[in-house]
């Protein structure tokens, strides 16, 4: 009987004991290591696979290739790591109708390269002053990026846009954030939400998620320095609204450290990995 009783309960608290770890599938914006990727990509990009990241988003396109190198061999690197390619960073500001035709090329070899590599997204993370002066000069974005996103398509990729702060303010009584939801198409169209940029700009995402459903298909989930860190950051709200806002992927990024780059990206990998609204 004693046995019995013994052999029960050894069985019970097995499989919990030797329960494998949840995975989450979560990525890092490589700006936030940009310096260790200039040093040693190969060793930062190592380094990134073992501390658990899924997949990255590049920030070193130029010229067809990724942090000077061609498009598979970067892949590879990644793959090697047990990383996947996933989105990158890159653009060009608003062209005028004399660099037009110059412009239309380069966005056929970054998407062209992109394409070969695999990559899901491509993500411009900027304007220039145009984009935060008129109306008039944000429709032109607006209709701009219309067109990579069609040529983009057309190569089974997606293209978005990422916010930071100015994003959120006025011109003419309309927030510009707005008016770029407004007038992008969402077919071709996709936003990139900062979670910690829309914060500094004073506006709450939830909003946007309810006013703008399914447009947010890439998070950048970022605070002060390390996630978790300022106390300013209360993500989980947000995570419980993911599949309101379309989000498909959550990107880590940090931009200013408590630690080293590559300590502080871990950090903040930590406190997703513990975060329990984050699946």
């Amino acid at each position: 009987m004693r046995l019995t009783l013994i052999l029960a309960i050894t069985l019970y608290f097995l499989p919990h004991v030797n329960a494998k770890k949840v995975e989450k599938n979560i990525g890092i914006q490589l700006w936030s290591v940009r310096d260790d990727m200039k040093a040693d990509a190969e060793g930062t990009i190592m380094k990134l696979g073992e501390i658990g990241y899924s997949f990255v988003e590049a920030a070193g396109y130029g010229d067809g290739k990724f942090y000077g190198m061609e498009p598979l061999a970067f892949k590879k690197l990644l793959n090697d790591n047990g990383l996947q390619f996933t989105a990158s960073h890159c653009g060009q500001a608003l062209p005028d109708e004399a660099n037009w035709e110059k412009v239309m090329q380069w966005w056929d070899q970054c998407i062209d390269a992109h394409a070969e590599a695999g990559v899901q997204y491509i993500v411009q993370p900027f304007m220039d002053k145009k984009g935060y002066g008129s109306l008039e000069d944000l429709k032109r974005y607006c209709d701009y990026f219309n067109v990579i996103g069609e040529k983009c398509n057309a190569k089974g990729i997606r293209f978005g846009y990422h916010n930071h702060d100015k994003e959120f303010e006025e011109v003419d009584g309309i927030i510009r954030y707005d008016y770029m939801l407004q007038n992008t198409d969402p077919e071709k169209v996709m936003f990139q939400l900062d979670l910690y940029w829309i914060m500094v700009g004073e506006k709450d995402a939830l909003s946007y998620f309810k006013k703008y459903p399914k447009r947010f298909e890439l998070w950048h989930v970022k605070d002060e320095k390390e996630l978790g860190e300022s106390g300013k950051m209360d993500f989980e709200p947000i995570f419980k609204k993911a599949s309101k806002s379309g989000m498909k992927e959550i990107i880590v990024e940090v931009e200013r450290y408590n630690y080293e780059p590559l300590k502080s990206v871990e950090k903040s990998l930590e406190f997703l990995m513990n975060a329990r609204y984050v699946k």
